[in-house]
């Protein structure tokens, strides 16, 4: 071992990884060197290279000889999720992403560095499990023994990104090891953080229809913290109806639809149909007679059908793995409650911390500022993963929220490699 690490960084991304690795690398008293980066999305290059100047960026991982790649320390890499994550279709490695493991394994194997740091979804712990008792899914079962088999000490743990001082609710499995001794995982140190730490303050508001009504109908105040959708219940929860996006609603169809948003979700209504119970059952007028008497009922579900805060329909019978109408039973009303149906998924005020930031949804997602609200720039997106505030994102703002909804949380990844680096220091004293 001498005080001048070299590693590799695959699946860049926008460099997070790589970034927390560097942090720790400089607490410890390491000097790095960066010497192999792959990537094949082009905006994220384009941000690599923004970031580090005058480096080559390597295409497609599985294109590249092994052998051809220059010695290095650690491997570090933030393998693709889809293939394991709860946003996809889980099929594991039956999918071509999730083999992309394999290609880690095979550098591995090839050039038998130190050690490394991996980065996946949580959902790649369960995923392919047998039997519920078990820790872990086949998958990462698979994966473990792999890296086990190279001679490597390997140590995972979930850990949420808001314990260390990002406030982002996001929980990521990580995979170490290195070829001396199982790095420790367990006593981490913990920091936290509110919104409020990370936001920029006196930017634009923006305004739109949706947003001139929602303000219409709420203060500031009220709207922190605030999710809109109508696929849930609660306090916490802005509905269509609450604003009167689609039509005129009046306070006893208020209430029916906030009582039929809870009832819609209880088991015994698909028990009654005699099919498996799905989350979000059409019910019946007779069904909901039993819990909302009303001598107009029928009147006021037939107006929130045309004004298309209500569905009359068949409620849903699996085949196979996907859901179809059951013509063969009566139709029941349903609330609307399509995926993205609103500009708007949830407002988020100072003390609050950010839900799990994804490409999809980052768009929908509005801070208050002032007296209005507004989604959130590039440089609060970096603040919520951690990177410094020199680090450049210097793209479309719509590029940025893919890039940033796909990054790593980089004081996670310097707190994890931290502690590899701790097995690393043992080899022999850094010279003075």
């Amino acid at each position: 071992m001498n005080n001048h690490v070299r590693f590799i960084d695959l699946f860049a991304g926008i460099g997070g990884i790589r970034k927390g690795f560097e942090i720790a690398c400089a607490k410890k008293g390491f000097t790095t060197e960066c010497v192999f980066t792959s990537e094949i999305k082009d905006h994220a290059i384009e941000v690599l290279k923004q970031n580090h100047p005058g480096e080559e960026i390597h295409g497609d991982i599985t294109q590249i000889d092994a052998k051809e790649i220059p010695d290095f320390d650690f491997l570090l890499g933030g393998f693709p999720c889809q293939a394991f994550s709860s946003a996809g279709k889980r099929l594991g490695f039956s999918d071509t992403r999730g083999t992309l493991f394999f290609d880690v394994e095979r550098i591995l194997k090839e050039k038998d560095p130190y050690g490394f740091v991996l980065e996946n979804v949580e959902g790649l712990v369960n995923h392919d499990r047998e039997n519920p008792k078990d820790k872990i899914g086949r998958t990462l079962s698979t994966i473990l023994e792999h890296l086990e088999a190279l001679g490597y000490k390997v140590s995972w743990r979930v850990l949420n990104a808001k314990y260390f001082g990002v406030p982002q609710e996001r929980k990521r499995i990580y995979i170490v090891g290195t070829k001396r001794d199982y790095p420790d995982l367990s006593t981490l140190k913990h920091t936290s953080k509110l919104l409020g730490d990370v936001l920029e303050n006196g930017l634009n508001t923006e305004h739109s229809k949706f947003i001139d009504n929602l303000l219409a109908h709420y203060s500031i105040e009220e709207l922190e913290g605030k999710s809109i959708k109508d696929k849930r219940g609660g306090d916490n929860n802005i509905h269509s109806w609450d604003i009167e996006m689609k039509g005129p609603v009046s306070p006893t169809q208020r209430q029916l639809l906030n009582t039929m948003l809870k009832e819609r979700r209880k088991k015994k209504w698909a028990e009654e149909y005699g099919i498996d119970w799905m989350d979000g059952m059409p019910l019946t007028i007779d069904q909901i007679r039993t819990f909302f008497e009303h001598p107009e009922l029928e009147e006021m579900l037939n107006d929130l059908v045309q004004k298309k805060y209500l569905r009359y329909e068949h409620p849903k019978k699996k085949v196979g793995n996907r859901r179809e109408y059951d013509t063969s039973l009566p139709k029941g009303y349903n609330i609307v409650a399509g995926k993205m149906s609103f500009e708007i998924s949830k407002i988020m005020g100072k003390n609050d911390i950010a839900p799990t930031l994804v490409a999809m949804d980052m768009q929908h997602l509005y801070v208050t500022d002032g007296m209005g609200v507004r989604t959130l720039s590039l440089r609060e997106g970096l603040r919520l993963f951690g990177y410094p505030d020199d680090y450049k994102l210097d793209i479309e703002k719509s590029l940025g929220y893919d890039l940033l909804g796909n990054t790593v949380v980089v004081p996670v990844i310097a707190e994890v490699s931290g502690r590899v680096l701790d097995i690393y220091c043992r080899e022999e004293p850094i010279n003075a």
